[in-house]
């Protein structure tokens, strides 16, 4: 936690360096890119803080006891194919999926079980598939789904064997 602290120090006066080197150079440039950051931050707000209080719900409803007995290590094969089907359902932005996972590793859930969940959520989109047939084909789409679904397996067993 320490250090992930540090590095996000880092990253903030590293920014906020630039920041001023770009504002000293054109200061009108500079207000037009913070504008365009602000409206894009704004517009995703919505969507993040919808994400974060399912997250925070859904945390504060599982126990750390319930998370370790459904997705915990000891879950075994089960708790694989159940993060698997829940990361293959759940229609979660990526920038929400690693902290989300950080949480319920927090909570009890074993490192097999989180990397089922987040590489599917990834890769695998059962709620997505009727658009994807729409733009592609049935064919296209469900070889694209099956093939997430192997790669996903197959990390899933190296982080198994891993960890």
């Amino acid at each position: 936690m320490e250090g992930a602290l540090l590095n996000s120090t880092y990253l903030y006066i590293l920014a906020f360096i630039f920041l001023t080197v770009s504002f000293l150079k054109d200061k009108k440039k500079t207000k037009i890119a913070l504008l365009k950051a602000w409206k894009s931050f704004s517009s995703l707000l919505p969507e993040i803080l919808s994400v974060m209080m399912f997250a925070g719900i859904t945390l504060a409803i599982l126990s750390p006891e319930t998370v370790s007995k459904l997705i915990g290590s000891n879950s075994g094969f089960f708790g694989v194919v159940l993060s698997l089907t829940a990361g293959s359902i759940a229609l979660i932005p990526g920038f929400v999926a690693f902290p989300l996972g950080a949480a319920l590793l927090d909570a009890g859930a074993g490192y097999a079980q989180i990397a089922a969940f987040v590489s599917s959520l990834m890769a695998i989109g059962v709620v997505t598939l009727p658009l994807e047939i729409k733009y592609f084909s049935k064919r296209i789409a469900i070889l694209r789904n099956a093939s997430a679904l192997v790669v996903s397996l197959a990390f899933t067993m190296a982080i198994w064997r891993l960890m």
